[in-house]
């Protein structure tokens, strides 16, 4: 049914209400179906295409736009733009039974393939089914919240299923590129008057490059290639986690001047993706 609002009479139709309880009193947002997920999931980012109308009401389906008196106490604000960001990101999405169902189904089949893509079988390496892992979820007894993204909930169902051990499952590691370059001190260089035979004697690690090495490789799960020419090159498996502490060691080592490059986002058995 179309929903009147009263001041202009503007009719409001397709509605979908996010609904916040702050300061004692309900406060709602008038929204398009189907984009409040994708605006807290990221996809969105135009918040135009997902209010239908830039006001906050006490109740959509009667028009009941709240006052600036009421907003000021519970927001301490009454910047509406400001308020409809916070309803959109804290507020609970009202919808039927049938729809509700239907986006729960949704959510939980995109959890589990999200999942299938970005994990494996610690013991064999290999992808699990998105049903085996629908499996796991309904054996852990996972609920799907409403008002967190696919994505958010994913990582949270990786360490559920591991915590209940429902099922063997890892991250998939991720394959990166590690560089230093010879002016950085990784590396000992010859002078330019040495015989080529000398500068293959100088074409060597310098103890700093040693050291940084030794730091480095024990982070990595394996190790696909590596180089020692003119800067050292290192192609690697890593656990995702071990990442950020990578990129935090070449920072605090090397300033900065250090590489890592990100070659595949998971490797899956024979399988490489990039995200």
């Amino acid at each position: 049914m179309p929903i009147n609002q009263p001041s202009n009479q503007i009719k409001l139709t397709n509605v979908s209400v996010v609904r916040l309880k702050k300061g004692g009193k309900r406060f709602e947002v008038a929204c398009f179906k189907n984009k409040v997920q994708d605006w807290r999931s990221g996809v969105e980012t135009d918040i135009d295409e997902v209010v239908q109308i830039g006001n906050v009401f006490i109740n959509v389906s009667k028009g009941q736009v709240a006052n600036n008196d009421d907003l000021q106490k519970a927001f301490k604000t009454t910047d509406t733009d400001q308020i409809i960001r916070e309803i959109l990101k804290r507020g609970e999405l009202q919808v039927g039974e049938k729809e509700r169902s239907h986006a729960i189904d949704n959510i939980w089949r995109e959890i589990a393939t999200q999942i299938a893509e970005k994990c494996v079988d610690p013991n064999t390496h290999r992808p699990h089914t998105v049903g085996m892992i629908e499996k796991a979820m309904h054996d852990a007894h996972y609920s799907v919240n409403m008002n967190k993204s696919a994505k958010q909930q994913a990582l949270d169902v990786i360490k559920l299923l591991q915590e209940k051990k429902a099922l063997p499952i890892e991250r998939a590691r991720m394959k990166v590129r590690v560089t230093m370059k010879a002016s950085d001190g990784a590396f000992s260089l010859p002078p330019a008057s040495s015989s080529l035979a000398t500068a293959q004697q100088w074409s060597v690690p310098s103890l700093a490059g040693k050291k940084l090495k030794e730091k480095i490789i024990p982070l990595t799960s394996a190790v696909e290639d590596e180089d020692w020419s003119d800067e050292w090159e290192l192609i690697a498996l890593i656990d995702p986690g071990s990442f950020r502490l990578i990129n935090e060691l070449l920072q605090a080592e090397l300033k900065g001047r250090g590489r890592l490059e990100m070659l595949s986002s998971s490797v899956v058995g024979s399988e490489e993706r990039l995200e």
